[in-house]
């Protein structure tokens, strides 16, 4: 019979509380266990003595006998000092997916080619003051004789407006 030493849930919904049992592997997560070794409370702060109660003496029998614990209850037995747990190394756990390195491909282009035309913008020369005053003079020119020559449609509102003499009836 294989044995594991593994958590059972208990509490109400979102109020989480397990007991640390000793169980046949078999048997359902939170169904018949051999003997309860302890409990743990998720909901108190990680510096409460009271958050994992472990009988210390009862978990060493059974690790002797041959039961297995889970990886949560190893990291108790651990903390405890039962048993040694070897810690693992998972290298690819924090890399990033495929799709987000494409998007942060995408990001990185992206802002390569606004920064090269930001350094463009910057490299070419400034247009000289004298310059600019020619080309504001020639744009206000040009604005002057716009409003100086009226358009032919003007013209002819204008003739006809003073081409009917205006009657007013009093």
């Amino acid at each position: 019979m294989a044995v594991s030493i593994r958590l059972t849930r208990g509490g109400s919904k979102k109020r989480p509380y397990y007991k640390i049992v000793v169980a046949d592997a078999r048997a359902p997560r939170d169904g018949k266990f051999i003997e309860k070794i302890g409990t743990y409370n998720p909901l108190l702060a990680k510096d409460d003595e009271k958050r994992v109660v472990l009988d210390s003496d009862r978990a060493k029998h059974w690790l002797s006998v041959g039961a297995q614990p889970t990886d949560r209850v190893a990291r108790f037995l651990d903390v405890a000092g039962v048993r040694e747990r070897e810690a693992r190394n998972n290298p690819n756990k924090g890399k990033p997916g495929e799709k987000a390195v494409e998007r942060a491909d995408e990001r990185a282009t992206k802002a390569e080619a606004a920064a090269a035309a930001a350094a463009e913008a910057a490299a070419q020369p400034a247009p000289e003051p004298e310059a600019q005053a020619e080309t504001e003079a020639v744009m206000a020119s040009e604005v002057e004789a716009a409003t100086e020559t009226p358009s032919p449609e003007g013209e002819a509102v204008a003739a006809a407006a003073e081409a009917e003499p205006t009657t007013t009836q009093a």
